[in-house]
């Protein structure tokens, strides 16, 4: 494996550039100490190669093994620009590492004025105390401890000390991915541990399980027989789907293919699907707010999907084939793709799909106009918290919407910009359908 964090240390863009556009490289895995490349880039103050990395949805809050964010080594070692991209981007100004320790205490022990002043700006609490009880202004020197609480009362900070709380049991970090789950492709099926069988439905079972240290998701294929000519199809098409290059894409991390099953590795996701976020027992509650910014995710990451090479596996969009990352990023699962010597006429989750894709035959469909309607579909999911059709069986819904025109109904008090991106979405002319390049810009004002 080429070794990328050295490119990250030595500043070398144009590797990095190189491996960044593989499809199959994780941008967001750790080296044995956990540093991410953007954890790396940031330390050593390569401005350039951070923004690359921003731009390409690094994640900004990722822990290393001593929970360091890439806000607390840039502040440390004193870049001021990359700090002020990495604010930019949402790093969490407060986050502890296990000294608990934030940026600013590093900022103020070397002294970094301006780097302090920009970090209280953005909401920097000067009297936030570490494990040992000293706060930042305790770690500057006395002209600029007296100096950065004034700027600090200024600012409109209550200063009163806040005692350290530890919150690593609650399990909030973000680690760096494991660099094993984008090192591997073919995995010994005597490797897994699968402990916990979590659904069993027409296209396989999906267990929960652990492989190299990592928590995984085992999908084992339902197959009837098992050939040599489908274990070779499945040998040639899994790869496909090793998509780590996007943030919004949840690749397949390996796959096994024995004499009796063939099984897909996913990383495990804790919250689970879209759908079950939305209606499971949990009861979460998405305001509209994070609403828009699931729209705008699955919206990138088809858009990302549209732009590749067609993959043979055929992906059908909808809630239950989204996953949501621990920072409540929303990612196409891509172990949930179909692959060619799979069931392709049968249609489990109709309530998503468009009308033509009911009607005709998949040769004559157009599939990017078809994920645009189904996309439509986790916008109305997204915007009034109700399951489509929940009144029709699959059966009675894909018959209604292909023969009878069932169609969603968009509620009254549905945000009137949401209202008009699901009709547009859902133009009953597959042809005047928005592509996802056009849809993102729409979400991304949205957002703000």
């Amino acid at each position: 494996m080429e070794d990328i964090f050295h490119w990250c240390r030595e500043g070398n863009a144009i590797q990095m550039r190189l491996w960044l556009d593989e499809v199959e490289h994780d941008m967001n895995q750790g080296d044995d100490h956990g540093f991410s490349p953007l954890h790396w880039c940031a330390k050593e103050g390569h401005t350039k190669l951070v923004d690359m990395l921003l731009q390409r949805g690094a994640r900004v809050n990722a822990t290393n093994m001593g929970d360091d964010i890439p806000l607390h080594l840039a502040a440390a070692h004193g870049h001021k620009e990359i700090v002020i991209m990495l604010l930019k981007e949402k790093s969490d100004v407060n986050a502890t590492n296990e000294h608990g320790n934030s940026a600013l205490h590093y900022a103020c022990f070397w002294s970094y004025e301006d780097i302090c002043e920009e970090l209280i700006n953005y909401g920097a609490l000067v009297l936030l105390a570490n494990k040992d009880g000293d706060t930042p202004l305790d770690k500057a020197k006395p002209v600029l401890a007296k100096q950065l609480h004034d700027f600090a009362e200024s600012n409109g900070q209550e200063l009163k000390k806040i005692s350290f709380k530890d919150q690593s049991w609650l399990g909030l970090k973000t680690r760096s991915r494991d660099a094993t789950l984008s090192r591997f492709k073919g995995i010994n099926a005597t490797d897994l541990d699968l402990h916990s069988k979590l659904a069993v439905s027409s296209s396989g079972e999906t267990w929960r399980g652990r492989w190299q240290k990592n928590d995984i998701i085992a999908k084992i294929l339902n197959i009837r027989n098992l050939t040599a000519r489908i274990s070779r199809d499945f040998n040639e098409e899994f790869p496909k789907l090793r998509i780590f290059s996007h943030p919004n894409i949840l690749p397949i991390i390996g796959a096994c293919n024995t004499p009796l099953n063939l099984i897909v590795i996913n990383q495990y996701m804790p919250r689970g699907s879209l759908f079950n976020l939305l209606h499971g027992a949990a009861g979460v509650v998405v305001d509209t707010s994070q609403a828009v910014r699931f729209a705008l995710d699955i919206a990138r990451g088809m858009a990302y999907l549209h732009s590749l090479e067609k993959i043979l596996p055929i992906y059908y969009l909808n809630s239950h084939h989204v996953m949501i990352d621990d920072d409540l990023t929303a990612r196409i699962n891509m172990g949930d793709a179909k692959f060619s010597f799979q069931e392709r006429g049968r249609i489990f989750q109709p309530q998503w799909m468009a009308p033509e894709a009911l009607q005709r035959k998949p040769a004559d469909i157009n599939w990017e106009a078809c994920d645009m309607w189904s996309f439509a579909i986790c916008i109305w999911e997204l915007s009034t918290r109700e399951i489509p059709f929940s009144g029709f069986s699959p059966m009675e819904c894909g018959s209604k919407i292909a023969l009878e025109g069932l169609r969603i109904k968009i509620p009254m008090g549905t945000l009137f910009h949401l209202s008009k991106l699901i009709q547009i979405c859902m133009n009953e002319d597959p042809g005047k359908r928005p592509k996802f390049e056009m849809v993102i810009p729409i979400l991304d004002k949205m957002k703000r």
